[in-house]
C-alpha cells in the first residue's frame, strides 16, 4: 500500500481543549439537518472517529463495531462521532445499505460530514491531495480537553475494546500500567 501523510497544520494536542467542530451529520436521519457540535456534549466523553471514505472495505467492519458496543459507551459515559468528508447523504445511504451488502445499518451514533475538510486538518488527519481522512481516533473528556489520540494508515481498523478500556484508564484519574484493564488497581506513586 502507497505510504500517505497528513497536513502539518494540526491543532489537536493532548491535554489541550479539542479542536471545536460543527458538522452536519445523521443525527436526524430524515431530514439530515440536525448537525453535530462539540459544545453539545459537554460533561460527556466523546469518541471521535475519523474514517477514510463510506462504501469502503475496512470501514464498516469499524463502525459496526463501534455500534455494536455502543452501550458499552454510554455505560460509562461516553458517546461517539463518526466523521468522514463525504456528505450526509452519503452518509445516510450508507446507513440505508445492510450490513450484508457493505452498509452500516442500524448504525447507533451519528455520522458527521466534513465537507470543508475543516476539522480533518485541524485534527491532523487530513491527506490533503486525496481529501480524505486517515484513521484518526480521538478522545475528548467532560471538559472538551483532548486526551488521546491515536492515527494511523488506512489498511488498518481500530479497536473498540481497547477504546472502552483507555477511557476506563482515564477515568480512573489514576497512573494505569501496561494492560491495565478494568477493575484493578492503579499504580500507588
Amino acid at each position: 500500500m502507497q505510504a500517505t501523510a497528513a497536513t502539518a497544520r494540526e491543532s489537536a494536542m493532548v491535554g489541550q481543549p479539542a479542536p471545536d467542530f460543527d458538522m452536519g451529520s445523521t443525527k436526524n436521519l430524515e431530514t439530515l439537518k440536525e448537525n453535530v457540535k462539540l459544545s453539545d456534549y459537554k460533561g460527556q466523553w466523546v469518541v471521535l472517529l475519523f474514517y477514510p471514505l463510506d462504501f469502503t472495505f475496512v470501514c464498516p467492519t469499524e463502525l459496526t463495531t463501534f455500534s455494536d458496543r455502543y452501550e458499552d459507551f454510554q455505560g460509562i459515559g461516553a458517546e461517539i462521532i463518526g466523521v468522514s468528508t463525504d456528505s450526509v447523504f452519503s452518509h445516510r445511504a450508507w446507513i440505508q445499505t445492510p450490513r450484508d451488502k457493505g452498509g452500516v445499518a442500524d448504525l447507533k451514533y451519528p455520522l458527521a460530514a466534513d465537507s470543508t475538510k475543516q476539522v480533518a486538518s485541524d485534527y491532523g488527519v487530513l491527506i490533503e491531495d486525496k481529501g480524505i481522512a486517515l484513521r484518526g481516533l480521538f478522545v475528548i473528556d467532560p471538559e472538551g480537553i483532548l486526551r488521546y489520540k491515536v492515527i494511523h494508515d488506512l489498511n488498518i481498523g481500530r479497536s473498540a475494546e481497547e477504546t472502552l478500556r483507555v477511557i476506563q484508564a482515564l477515568q480512573t484519574g489514576g497512573l494505569c500500567q501496561a494492560e491495565w484493564k478494568p477493575g484493578q488497581e492503579t499504580i500507588k506513586a
